[in-house]
């Protein structure tokens, strides 16, 4: 052929190793232009600098294999035009580095928080008053992912026909946290009883008046373990006696905004009755 590089000039061209070039070849990735049958030699076109330097890149951000073929597969087939099958691939692998990335900003904001002597959340013992709620309560199974949350939401949605004007909730034993398993019921405040037609999940239930340790939560539910390490510690710390459960209201949520710094979560440990009493 009458242009072809060499692997040693090839790599110096690409910054990329040899060892790391015969890599990419047996992987399939980075072909080179021309292998000699006598002897072995790999030869490369000028033409491949730039697929080379590509290839490394998303190597570098840990794309997939598989992804990376389809992606290279596509850009041969002249699919890399917008919406086409080579950019699919990259757009789906930078959201999930940008979910990636904002874990661990999130990640090093909790870090330096709980790093803080002089950090805190801010506590407080308080009475939340009775409610009338249409709820659907299930034992979640070890293992399950939140299936079973938006599952429930689905039914009462349903069931609510219109949008409360109060927010959704959640009651959760402490085990569903320390084991990966145990009870839970979700609900939404209700006026009414339960409708006909509505899903048989969904029952009428009354909250009692209850006591607990209170704090809000913003942004989102990355860090809510500081959260409840704020609010079981308040209980522990005052002698308090947990029920053994959790209540989460979502006073903002992923129902009212995509933006999830915007979200408030109102954690409540809630404290047996023959133990709560007031506290600063």
């Amino acid at each position: 052929m009458a242009e072809r590089l060499t692997i040693g000039e090839f790599s110096r061209i690409t910054h990329l190793s040899i060892r790391a070039l015969r890599r990419y070849h047996e992987q399939g990735l980075l072909v080179p232009a021309e292998v000699d049958p006598a002897t072995g030699y790999r030869y490369y076109a000028p033409a491949q600098v730039r697929p080379a330097l590509t290839v490394r890149r998303f190597r570098e951000l840990d794309l997939p294999l598989a992804d990376l073929r389809r992606f290279l597969e596509a850009e041969s087939a002249g699919g890399g035009g917008s919406g086409g099958a080579a950019q699919q691939v990259v757009a789906a692998h930078l959201r999930r580095l940008e979910d990636r990335l904002g874990r661990t900003q999130r990640a090093v904001q909790a870090l330096r928080e709980l790093l803080d002597p002089e950090a805190e959340r801010a506590v407080a013992l308080e009475v939340l008053p009775p409610q009338r709620v249409l709820a659907v309560s299930l034992d979640v199974p070890p293992g399950s992912d939140l299936s079973w949350y938006d599952s429930a939401m689905r039914d009462l949605d349903a069931a609510a026909g219109r949008r409360p004007v109060l927010p959704p909730g959640g009651r959760y034993e402490h085990r569903l946290f320390s084991e990966g398993h145990g009870r839970a019921t979700v609900y939404l405040p209700a006026d009414e009883p339960v409708p006909p037609g509505a899903p048989a999940t969904v029952r009428e239930r009354r909250l009692p008046r209850r006591t607990a340790a209170v704090a809000v939560h913003s942004g989102p539910h990355d860090d809510l373990d500081l959260t409840y390490g704020a609010v079981g510690s308040f209980a522990a710390r005052n002698g308090l006696r947990s029920d053994d459960l959790v209540e989460e209201i979502y006073l903002v949520g992923p129902r009212d905004t995509d933006q999830p710094d915007r979200w408030r979560t109102l954690v409540a440990w809630l404290i047996a009755s023959d133990t709560g009493r007031s506290t600063t």
